[in-house]
């Protein structure tokens, strides 16, 4: 009985310690946010303000256009996530479900890209994109993130996890192989269709290169790439790039709350089967 109770009380322990260490910088990123100049630049450091001053939120939205970077990464980054998780889900059910020839060849060499460094295709998509004449637009900012490597290996283990008998059940009703996606197996893969999109969601909200290369106008950039505004060679404004950090996190942390669930439910049912 002793060693159980010790054991829950160290796992306890580690657990507590390791949400201190994930929530202790959010929450230092909301304290600062509040700070004046002064209390920033102190030293030693306090945690909570000792005078709570709303200067850095209101300098964010006076300085910067802030609601046209939120509108333009809204729709940069819901675009992608809505687009790539059905390009991906499709993919997943096809490279789990269907039979053809050369489909484990296909499938590994999606993966081999996972190992790419952007870095290395950046500037052959920015030519691309110049060619084609969709630089600095949306299209041209959603339509080369339209499927990743991640989200088809992704949906590929969560359809290997759902039942075989069901599918062929359907086909002996008649459905093909997009009604069986379509009707079956659609309504089964909620809970991954929400955890894909939260993953692709906040990988792009969060980018500041990929927006940036894309863009040439202050008009379409996103809310990451006009925060650089405030983070120079010489001088970094704290007090407004952490004010504007607080703002950008406040959508993803509301979604991720309401999702939670499926959240996790998602990632526990798709196991990443190989």
């Amino acid at each position: 009985m002793k060693r159980v109770r010790v054991t829950d009380i160290l796992e306890k322990a580690i657990c507590l310690l390791v949400m201190f260490l994930v929530l202790f910088p959010f929450l230092w990123m909301v304290s600062m946010s509040f700070k004046t100049d002064a209390e920033i630049m102190s030293f030693p450091p306090t945690f909570f303000p000792k005078e709570f001053t709303m200067k850095h939120m209101i300098a964010i939205w006076d300085r910067i256009p802030l609601m046209t970077y939120i509108k333009n990464t809204v729709i940069f980054a819901v675009g992608v996530a809505f687009v790539s998780v059905m390009i991906d889900s499709l993919a997943g059910y096809a490279f789990a479900r269907m039979r053809f020839k050369g489909r484990d060849r296909i499938f590994g060499l999606i993966l081999l890209t996972m190992m790419v460094p952007f870095q290395i295709t950046m500037i052959p998509l920015y030519i691309e994109t110049y060619k084609l004449g969709i630089l600095n637009t949306f299209v041209g900012m959603i339509l080369p993130r339209a499927a990743t490597a991640y989200g088809i290996f992704f949906m590929r283990s969560f359809f290997l996890g759902l039942p075989v008998d069901l599918e062929e059940a359907a086909r002996i009703d008649g459905l093909n192989e997009l009604g069986i996606y379509l009707k079956i197996m659609l309504p089964l893969c909620k809970s991954a269709f929400i955890t894909l999109f939260i993953f692709v969601l906040m990988g792009n909200w969060n980018d500041l290169l990929y927006p940036m290369m894309m863009t040439s106008s202050t008009n379409m950039r996103t809310l990451p790439a006009g925060l650089a505004m405030f983070v120079g060679e010489g001088l970094t404004e704290v007090g407004p790039s952490m004010a504007g950090a607080f703002i950008s996190m406040l959508p993803l942390f509301v979604l991720y709350c309401f999702a939670q669930k499926y959240f996790v439910q998602g990632i526990a049912v798709s196991g990443m089967k190989g």
